[in-house]
C-alpha cells in the first residue's frame, strides 16, 4: 500500500472533461458539440464545483472530434468570458498531425495549463455500443479505433515540452499505464521537466491500464518514488461506469484530486445517464464531503498547481 493518506480536510479539486476527443456524439445527447454547448457545459461544470475545464472541441455540424485553432480560440475565450476555471485544452491532436500542429493551441493560445501525453499505446473504442442514432460516420470511427496507435514518440514528447515551456503553460501529464511515468522520468533526466508536476493517471482505456483500484495504486507507488511524494500532485481518472467513481473515491482518500466529465464516462449511476457535466461533478462533490475532504475551486486549485498568475 502507498503510504500516501488524506488529512481530513486536506483541500481537493476536480477537473472536468468536457466533450472529448475520441467519443461520438451519438453515444449521448449530454456531450456538447458547438462551440456553444461546449462553453455552457464548462461554465456549468464549473458552477456546480470543477475547478479545471478540459477541453476539446468538435465540428459544429457533424460533431467529429477536431482540431481546428479558431474553434478552440472561441471556447477558451468564451469560457474566459464567463467563469475564473482554469481552462485546459488538450494537446493530443488527431491521426496524422505533426506534434507542431497537436501543439499550436499550446503555443498560439497560452493557457495555463493543457494536457500533455507522455507515451503512445493502442487506443481501442470499437467496443461501444452502436445505437441506432449514430451517423454512419460514428460507426466507421468507432470501428476503425481497431487499428489505432495514440502516438506519442520520444521525439514528440521532448518537442512538446520544448514548446509547453516556451508558452509558460504547466503541462498535465496524462499517462495511461505505468510505463509511462518512466518516459516522464526519462524526461526529467534531460531537463525537459519543471517539477512540481501535475500527474493525471487515466485509466479504463482499452489498450492501457485498467480502471481498478490496485492499479491505481501501483501507479501513484511508482511516481512517488520516480518523483517524490513532495515534487507532484496528482489526479485519477477512470474511463466509464464505475470506474470514474471508484477511482474518485480512491483519490479522495489517498490525497489525490479527482477528474469527472462526459469525455470519460456516461453515467451517474448504474441506472442513469447523465444530462450534464455538472452533474457529474455534483456527484464527485458529494463524495468529497463523505470522506472530509475540503473542496476547492480555481483559485485554490492554482495555489495547489503553482499556477503563475498571467
Amino acid at each position: 500500500m502507498s503510504a500516501t493518506r488524506a488529512a481530513a480536510g486536506s483541500p481537493v479539486f476536480a477537473s472536468c472533461a468536457i466533450t472529448g476527443g475520441m467519443s461520438v456524439p451519438g453515444q449521448s445527447a449530454a456531450i456538447p458539440i458547438t462551440p456553444a454547448q461546449i462553453v455552457d457545459s464548462a461554465v456549468g461544470a464549473h458552477a456546480a464545483g470543477a475547478a479545471i475545464v478540459h477541453l476539446h472541441v468538435r465540428e459544429p455540424e457533424s460533431g467529429r472530434p477536431s482540431s481546428d485553432l479558431g474553434l478552440f480560440r472561441e471556447v477558451i475565450a468564451g469560457v474566459g468570458e464567463r467563469c475564473d476555471a482554469i481552462v485546459q485544452p488538450t494537446s493530443g491532436g488527431g491521426v496524422g498531425m505533426t506534434i507542431e500542429e497537436r501543439a499550436r493551441v499550446v503555443t498560439e493560445c497560452r493557457p495555463e495549463m493543457a494536457t500533455f501525453n507522455c507515451g503512445s499505446f493502442n487506443f481501442g473504442i470499437f467496443g461501444v455500443r452502436h445505437r441506432p442514432e449514430m451517423a454512419p460516420w460514428e460507426i466507421e470511427y468507432l470501428e476503425g479505433t481497431r487499428e489505432y496507435v495514440f502516438r506519442n514518440t520520444f521525439a514528440d514528447t521532448y518537442r512538446l515540452s520544448e514548446l509547453f515551456r516556451e508558452a509558460g503553460t504547466k503541462p498535465e501529464y496524462e499517462v495511461y499505464d505505468v510505463g509511462h511515468l518512466y518516459n516522464l522520468a526519462h524526461l526529467a533526466e534531460r531537463d525537459l521537466v519543471d517539477f512540481p508536476i501535475h500527474v493525471q493517471f487515466v485509466l479504463g482505456v482499452l489498450g492501457a491500464n485498467r480502471a481498478e483500484l490496485h492499479q491505481l495504486e501501483h501507479m501513484l507507488r511508482t511516481a512517488e518514488d520516480l518523483f517524490g511524494a513532495e515534487g507532484m500532485t496528482w489526479s485519477a481518472a477512470g474511463v466509464g461506469y464505475p470506474g470514474q467513481f471508484h477511482l474518485a473515491a480512491c483519490a479522495l482518500m489517498l490525497g489525490g484530486h479527482v477528474r469527472v466529465g462526459l469525455e470519460d464516462n456516461l453515467r451517474v449511476t448504474l441506472e442513469k445517464r447523465a444530462e450534464s457535466n455538472g452533474e457529474l461533478v455534483e456527484k464527485a462533490v458529494g463524495l468529497a464531503a463523505m470522506l472530509d475532504r475540503e473542496w476547492v475551486g480555481p483559485e485554490g486549485a492554482r495555489e495547489i498547481l503553482g499556477l503563475a498568475e498571467r
